[in-house]
């Protein structure tokens, strides 16, 4: 597991049926691509975020592949329609095999 990565989600507390809202999403990571080297001359093992997905009670909204190429602590907005009240789930996967989790509930008023 890499250290230090911290998920942090952003959704509205409540939303009308139907409705678009924006999800705003951003994880500590470092991203080491695997092709620079430490001090010492050896290569970094790479080490970055490779998938992101969010799922609104049980059902995919967004499934991301992310390359090497993609920034230190990647950030992703996105919009999602709402159709009920409910939970989103966000996970990150690392190419170490740790997943990362976080949920957030939303009240369709």
């Amino acid at each position: 597991m890499a250290s230090g990565v911290k998920p942090r989600v952003k959704v509205p507390k409540t939303a009308a049926a139907g409705e678009a809202i924006t999800i705003k999403t951003l994880i500590s990571h470092k991203m080491e691509s695997g092709q620079r080297k430490d001090d010492d001359g050896n290569v970094i093992p790479r080490s970055i975020i490779n998938r992101f997905t969010c799922d609104f009670n049980g059902e995919s909204v967004i499934d991301v592949v992310l390359e090497p190429a993609i920034s230190t602590n990647p950030y992703l907005e996105f919009e999602a329609l709402v159709p009920e009240t409910g939970e989103f789930k966000f996970t990150w996967y690392d190419d170490d095999g740790s997943v990362y989790e976080e949920t957030k509930e939303i009240t369709v008023g």
